[in-house]
């Protein structure tokens, strides 16, 4: 198969990126060789990446930065901009611009969804390209892990029904995080159901090397858990509620209970969450304990975020993006 034709003559693809440098240009490269209708859109970058993108075959767009730079404004503007340049399409493969498609997820994505009526997405296995160089880069890699079958939500990087994308608006252009999971709220709400199929379907070059990188991203996950649930509070789905509940409990009721009733005795109930933790992965195992330290202390990163989406709610501000990079 060359330049898209064959089975892939209906995908296109839209990647979206900030100042990504070479991982654009790898990405952008991988991408062209199995389908040319490439939409790049960039938010805001000083690198170049417009200027690579357009001298790599993409159609490159720039977001105007009147408006705040979000994925889920990026992601729209790439749609609208495949279907005004190739209308007929069916299928969309939305990837970020620091990762890596695997090779073969394209055919077995649009395969699946041929294949199956009601399914409007296929999400895979994203991996790290580099869990060994840091430690953060490894937290981050254990994150995407998952069961395949049936989900309630995706990431970024998925195959969607054009068709349906338009039918629900597309993704909600303010919403600086968990826009992904939040449309799908919507698709399933009319019907549609979200898969994620076995194996690799990219890579991504995470490339974290500090504590302060790691936490601001877990304050954006804690942002997006807060204002996602707040959103569709009145879903039957009730999305994310009972992630917000733990963040909650653990990060601010147990500790200013503690502090409240000055008995630190409860405050044992850290280290045995721990012990916990690390006894369902394997007691024995380094890892385990390493996943267990972080898999507590990331609620009180989250917990910053959910007090910064109360905290704009409250004042009638909106929250710009939680960069990390």
């Amino acid at each position: 198969m060359r330049n898209g034709d064959g089975e892939l003559s209906d995908v296109g693809i839209v990647a979206i990126g900030r100042n990504e440098g070479q991982r654009l240009v790898d990405c952008l490269v991988s991408l062209k060789s199995r389908v040319p209708r490439i939409v790049y859109v960039d938010s805001g970058s000083k690198d170049g990446s417009v200027e690579r993108a357009r001298d790599l075959g993409a159609i490159a767009v720039a977001l105007d930065d009147s408006l705040p730079f979000t994925a889920a404004r990026g992601r729209n503007r790439g749609l609208e901009t495949l279907i005004e340049q190739w209308p007929d399409l069916k299928f969309v493969q939305f990837i970020d611009g620091d990762c890596q498609l695997q090779e073969g997820w394209l055919e077995r994505a649009r395969s699946f969804l041929v294949a199956n009526s009601t399914a409007v997405a296929a999400y895979g296995n994203r991996r790290e390209k580099f869990p060994e160089r840091t430690l953060y880069n490894a937290l981050v890699d254990r994150d995407w892990k998952g069961r395949p079958g049936e989900i309630y939500g995706c990431g970024g990087d998925v195959m969607m029904r054009i068709s349906a994308l338009r039918d629900v608006g597309g993704y909600r252009d303010w919403l600086i995080a968990g826009e992904e999971s939040e449309m799908c709220v919507r698709l399933r709400e009319k019907g549609w159901r979200i898969w994620r199929l076995d194996g690799e379907m990219s890579r991504h070059d995470v490339d974290m090397h500090s504590f302060k990188q790691w936490w601001r991203r877990s304050v954006r996950g804690g942002h997006a858990f807060a204002q996602v649930s707040y959103l569709h509070r009145k879903s039957a789905c009730a999305i994310w509620k009972k992630d917000v509940a733990r963040i909650v409990f653990w990060a601010c009721c147990l500790p200013l209970t503690a502090l409240a009733t000055m008995d630190p005795s409860l405050l044992i109930l850290y280290p045995l969450q721990i012990i916990r933790q690390a006894w369902r992965e394997g007691l024995f195992r380094r890892e385990s304990w390493r996943n267990a330290l972080f898999d507590s202390l990331i609620k009180f990163a989250e917990m910053q975020g959910v007090f910064k989406f109360y905290a704009n709610l409250l004042a009638g501000r909106l929250q710009t993006i939680i960069e990390y990079k």
